[in-house]
């Protein structure tokens, strides 16, 4: 029982810090394509239920610690996006396609190795212009409604300095308490019943180009090949094809109550994957299933959320949503930046994308893809064929940077897959691995 309890516990603290350090993204993101209250509800309660049996399935059937989240960087993608031609419906039928894509992926491997090779600084840089707005909301915040964003924002930095994983539950904490006493009659009780509200979906060309393809383009990027990564730095081998496979079908089956996409965890991931959870690997597995377990729970609890965030400021939830994403707007920003070469095309990507510009009825993260593609494409250097390659140094023509017997020089990795933020956690740096769990797909 006392080998049990530890990662049970792991598993309850995954769940809690994973839903309320984002389901404020969820909630502004939904409502940005058109949710309305109830909708907003529903499509939360979607993606924690889907995120929570996603988990526990996962977990039970190859017995690896694969956490399951929401794409939060989809729900920022969301907000980002704002309205799409169609309104709701067309968002929902978005969701849908988004869905239909991961399980291709899961199917067909060629598909999830076509995403890999999006260059890693356009894929960061897009991701860092879609988080970008959201997270100067603090800032406005502080200057719209000082009283009730000051305490929040304090908190976020004390408990960000002693004890990072509580930072953002703790600021959402002191927001609420601010909301209660700021609003006369505080929540009602209407409302507040979780319900799933079912919407028939639609399909445009401007939500399925300008939606659909860069939210599915997102969560690969940001949440499943980092998820993975977490993963494997912790020793585990884990079935990418049955993961997306699961977490795209769930995606699909929660699109028409409002969901939007479930994934791999990458954040959270190391709190269910590391030592903390249990010192034998082998039994981590427990955290992730028990975190998923407590994921779907909370969901209950979507109305209560959803009536939390229409009492307050809109601007005061966005700074709580702002906070949570900091480390991955500067995760995706030094990633996007890394490689001089290039710089430039992920900058045009940054810029574009931030901009928020809507053109054909497409938002910012497709044409910000596109325009670091090209500018990619333009500006790629070509190898001088007139330039002399001598075979060997010479003592008259030294060459202080060519390999030498004595001092061997290590190939460079030349993958172009999206680096995988770094944990936010307190948990210790994952071991060296060791193979644990079995062979992937």
């Amino acid at each position: 029982m006392a080998g049990l309890l530890q990662p049970v516990l792991a598993g309850l603290v995954t769940a809690l810090v994973g839903f309320a350090s984002s389901f404020t993204v969820v909630l502004a993101g939904l409502r940005a394509v058109g949710a309305d209250e109830s909708q907003a509800a529903s499509g939360l309660l979607a993606v924690s239920v889907a995120s929570g049996v996603c988990a526990v399935w996962l977990g039970l059937r190859h017995r690896l610690p694969m956490a399951i989240a929401w794409s939060t960087p989809g729900a920022a993608l969301l907000a980002a996006t704002g309205p799409v031609p169609g309104g709701w419906p067309a968002a929902v039928g978005a969701f849908l396609v988004c869905g239909v894509l991961i399980v291709a992926a899961g199917l067909f491997p060629v598909l999830g190795r076509a995403v890999a090779a999006i260059p890693g600084p356009i894929a960061s840089a897009m991701l860092a212009g879609v988080l970008l707005p959201l997270c100067t909301a603090p800032v406005r915040a502080l200057v719209e409604v000082p009283t009730l964003a000051a305490p929040v924002v304090v908190t976020w930095l004390l408990l960000h300095r002693f004890a990072r994983r509580w930072a953002v539950p703790a600021a959402l904490v002191v927001a609420a308490v601010a909301i209660a006493l700021t609003t006369p009659g505080g929540i009602g009780a209407q409302g507040l019943k979780p319900v799933f509200t079912l919407t028939a979906p639609e399909w445009t060309v401007p939500a399925v180009v300008g939606l659909a393809l860069p939210l599915f383009l997102v969560t690969m990027a940001a949440q499943n090949v980092p998820g993975m990564a977490v993963l494997r730095g912790y020793g585990y081998r884990p079935p990418l094809g049955a993961a997306l496979r699961v977490t795209g079908l769930a995606s699909a089956l929660g699109a028409p109550v409002g969901g939007h996409a479930v994934n791999l965890a990458a954040i959270t991931a190391a709190l269910a994957a590391g030592p903390d959870a249990h010192p034998d690997p082998n039994r981590r597995w427990v955290a992730s299933v028990t975190a998923g377990v407590g994921m779907a729970l909370l969901g209950l609890g979507a109305g209560v959320a959803t009536a939390l965030v229409l009492l307050s400021p809109p601007v005061l939830i966005e700074a709580v949503a702002g906070l949570a994403l900091l480390a991955a707007l500067a995760g995706a920003v030094s990633a996007a930046v890394a490689d001089p070469q290039a710089r430039e095309a992920a900058v045009v990507t940054f810029v574009v994308t931030a901009s928020g510009v809507s053109l054909l009825g497409v938002g910012g993260a497709f044409w910000g893809l596109l325009a670091g593609w090209l500018m990619l494409l333009l500006f790629r250097r070509r190898p001088t064929p007139d330039a002399p390659t001598p075979d060997a140094p010479t003592p008259d023509a030294p060459t202080p940077d060519a390999p030498t017997p004595d001092a061997p020089t290590l190939p460079v990795p030349t993958s172009d897959a999206p680096a995988p933020p770094v944990p936010t956690s307190d948990a210790p740096a994952p071991p060296v691995p060791t193979s644990v769990g079995r062979a992937g797909e």
